[in-house]
């Protein structure tokens, strides 16, 4: 009984295993090997993410002037950040308005190319 419990698990592990020994060199990339595609290549990498705006403010503060809305679905550049991250200084590029949103719902987007 216990032998046969153990060529199952044998068999089960070997078909596991089997994507991963028939890959052949012309499908696997060198260990660091980085490639790169045209369709990889994204113009604008910070988003808004969490929430669907975010309060554009005269200073890095909370408790400084809004001058406008920076909304999800709107594309803009960042200039720089404060030291700790939690201010980034920005222009929207729909509406014109800069100043400082919060670090906390603009982060750098990662796009991961499988082509």
């Amino acid at each position: 009984m216990r032998i046969n419990r153990i060529a199952a698990a044998a068999a089960v592990c070997a078909a596991l295993a089997l994507p991963a020994v028939t890959a052949t060199a012309a499908n696997a990339a060198a260990p660091g090997a980085v490639v790169a595609s045209a369709s990889c290549h994204k113009a604008d990498p910070y988003k808004v993410h969490g929430t669907s705006a975010v309060t554009i403010r005269s200073k890095a503060s909370s408790k400084s002037t809004a001058v406008g809305v920076l909304y999800r679905t709107h594309k803009f550049t960042v200039h720089k950040k404060t030291k700790t991250g939690s201010w980034v200084y920005i222009t929207d590029k729909k509406t014109g308005v800069t100043g400082w949103v919060s670090g906390t719902y603009v982060y750098w987007t990662v796009y991961m190319c499988l082509d």
